[in-house]
């Protein structure tokens, strides 16, 4: 028996359909909405890849049944901002170059999106732990790190 579930995403209204209401949120949001700025990584919620905001806060899609959203508002990283007026934590990755491989970019943007919607200026440290779930195997830390504190600026 198939599921409805209705949601919000990226401001507008949608219904999903799983067959599994267990079915994870990141394969909805992809497969059904076509949406593929978050992508699968781990599949245990360690990674930081499939992040989206549910409420305002980070959120691993990877791990959430969509039966657990419905009724959610969903922001994914195509909702965060456009190509004509990025979110400033977008446009701080892009200034800083901040993606080699860009498969964890996803995660460190919309991680550092909802931390800096709570936390004005800051610490380096602060940014750390705050991205310490997120994992980046090309080495472009630095260069995350450095968007962040100029997107952190950019907003305060």
């Amino acid at each position: 028996m198939t599921t409805t579930i209705k949601l919000t995403v990226n401001g507008k209204a949608v219904v999903l359909k799983a067959d599994d209401p267990s079915m994870p949120l990141l394969y909805a949001l992809r497969d059904q909405l076509g949406l593929h700025g978050m992508h699968f990584g781990c599949g245990l919620a360690q990674c930081g890849a499939c992040t989206v905001h549910y409420y305002g806060e980070a959120l691993r899609s990877c791990v959430m049944p969509v039966s657990a959203v419905a009724d959610a508002e969903i922001v994914t990283l195509e909702g965060l901002g456009t190509a004509e007026k990025p979110h400033p934590v977008q446009q701080a990755f892009i200034d800083e170059q901040a993606a080699q491989c860009g498969y964890c970019i996803n995660g460190m943007i919309m991680q550092a999106a909802a931390f800096l919607a709570t936390t004005k200026r800051p610490t380096e440290d602060q940014i750390r732990q705050a991205l310490a779930g997120n994992l980046c195997k090309c080495g472009t830390h630095v260069r995350i790190l450095r968007a962040v504190m100029r997107a952190a600026e950019k907003m305060a």
